[in-house]
């Protein structure tokens, strides 16, 4: 499940795309409501978490031009301001829900997950790759019967490969996708990952699950061939 977070206050925005991965959800983030709203107009979200006070458009603003467009991607708003009034400004211009910083990130997703259940989508599902099974909800994974303890790096790392099964993906897709602060990082990183998930998933069982695409990335292939 896609979310889009648009948040100026970096270090927000940044903690709340680590606590919806360790959820089991895929979060992009933008910092403005300009680029927020490029990125709402050209991708695919599940649901969008939207800041009220952004630069360039304001959260209201983002919200009344998505609505305009015919996108009816879920929204919750997240604002300072507080008030009936701001609120229902919020309600009419086409948000489907609202919340007041500060806010607990416990009752944050718990309206998420209420969100996605009225418009039918009830939060990450369950992915699957031959006989290999990871469950976002409780970052459980299985290779048939058997249990496969992994991090919660690990598991990101691995449901990123297998939602893009078949796929070549470079190490820099992955970094993007899976760590914070990713252009500080080393992208050799993404070889140790890769390294135990073979350790854990293939090596016991087999495997060849996890294939190096010399000089382009890694490809997941869902049978091991």
């Amino acid at each position: 499940m896609r979310l889009l977070i648009v948040e100026d206050e970096r270090r927000l925005a940044d903690s709340l795309k680590r606590r919806m991965s360790a959820e089991g959800y895929w979060a992009d983030v933008a910092y403005d409501g300009g680029s927020g709203l490029e990125r709402a107009l050209a991708d695919s979200y599940d649901a969008i978490i939207l800041d009220v006070m952004l630069p360039v458009l304001s959260g209201y603003a983002v919200c009344s031009r998505l609505r305009e467009a015919g996108v009816t991607t879920p929204i919750l708003m997240l604002t300072a301001k507080s008030g009936e009034y701001d609120e229902a400004e919020a309600l009419d211009i086409g948000a489907d829900d609202y919340v007041t910083k500060p806010f607990s990130s416990v009752v944050l997703l718990a309206r998420l997950r209420a969100l996605l259940r009225r418009d039918g989508r009830d939060g990450p599902k369950t992915l699957q790759a031959g006989d290999l099974t990871l469950e976002p909800r409780s970052l459980q994974c299985r290779r048939g019967d058997t249990r496969i303890e992994l991090t919660a790096r690990e598991f990101a790392v691995l449901s990123y490969l297998v939602e893009r099964a078949g796929q070549v993906v470079s190490k820099r897709e992955m970094l993007d996708e899976v760590w914070d602060w990713a252009d500080e990082l080393d992208p050799n990183i993404v070889e140790v990952y890769v390294s135990a998930l073979r350790r854990k998933i293939d090596t016991p069982f087999g495997r060849r699950t996890i294939q190096t695409v010399r000089g382009a990335g890694y490809r997941l292939v869902p049978d091991g061939d």
